[in-house]
């Protein structure tokens, strides 16, 4: 009998993983909150959509939903099938993947947590990086459904090591961005041409992924298009510094980032690309970076 993989969450990442998934050969469900969603995605992409306790019936099950607890809530209203894996792309909670890993063990079924990485660009060429926690014969099992709409797939560790690796990860590209920022405003504050320094920048040691994609395209075009929230960000940054206080570091570097993306409410940032924080940093200088 044909195997199935359902995909749970259609939303800015979800949408275009799961339009990845019907070259793995296996039949594909997928499920949306709004389930008109997920009838557009099946028109559009072949899959099929389906009630949500169907879809946890599937072989293997990919979540992809903003929080943990949105995940851990549907697995306690939504039991998997025995002998199931259960891939979880939300960025989540190392602590939550362990709770669930432990928890689905109990009737057969596998959890892995495998966060993503590559924005809306790498889920929509099928390009992302994806670091998985949990299992090693379960990860060797979804890696041909993973590969779907990855390009990187690396085995980090245990259950809660890949959220734990994609919150680092976050963080540090909140870090870049916050760093360029600040010394871009250093040179607008000199009279540099801003576009200039940044090509500059961008052939030298200083050169980062915030100064290649994002600087320019969103921040001195004042675009600021959303593909990745602020608070998702401000999420992420908050379970490093969990991370951290867990096992009391002093990482003084990272613990300031909090400080820093916290200077937008959430309430705000919700409907703000991640980018648009380098705003409260103008506001701080009354320098614009253009």
């Amino acid at each position: 009998m044909k195997q199935s993989v359902a995909f749970i969450g259609l939303g800015a990442m979800g949408w275009h993983m799961a339009s990845h998934l019907p070259k793995s050969g296996l039949d594909v469900w997928v499920w949306n909150r709004n389930f008109d969603k997920a009838l557009a995605h099946a028109t559009e992409f072949k899959t099929t959509a389906v009630s949500l306790p169907k879809a946890v019936q599937a072989d293997f099950i990919i979540s992809c939903l903003p929080t943990s607890a949105d995940v851990e809530a549907l697995i306690a209203t939504h039991a998997p099938k025995s002998g199931s894996i259960w891939i979880d792309c939300t960025s989540g909670v190392p602590d939550s993947a362990q709770r669930q890993s432990q928890k689905l063990q109990q009737i057969n079924v596998a959890y892995l947590d495998a966060p993503v990485s590559g924005q809306t660009i790498g889920a929509q060429r099928g390009t992302l990086t994806v670091m998985v926690g949990g299992d090693t014969d379960a990860f060797e099992r979804a890696e041909p459904i993973i590969r779907s709409f990855a390009s990187l797939i690396e085995h980090v560790g245990q259950s809660g090591a890949g959220f734990a690796v994609k919150a680092v990860n976050n963080t540090l590209m909140a870090t870049h961005l916050w760093a360029l920022a600040e010394g871009l405003t250093l040179l607008k504050s000199k009279g540099v041409e801003l576009s200039s320094a940044l090509n500059c920048i961008n052939h030298s040691s200083g050169q980062s992924s915030m100064s290649e994609n994002i600087m320019a395209q969103r921040v001195l075009s004042r675009r600021f298009d959303k593909t990745f929230g602020l608070d998702l960000l401000q999420k992420d940054i908050g379970i490093a510094m969990n991370l951290i206080h867990q096992k009391d570091l002093d990482l003084p570097t990272l613990s300031l980032m909090q400080h820093q993306y916290a200077r937008i409410a959430k309430s705000q940032a919700e409907n703000l690309d991640f980018s648009a924080v380098v705003c409260s940093l103008e506001a701080m200088n009354q320098i614009e970076l253009v």
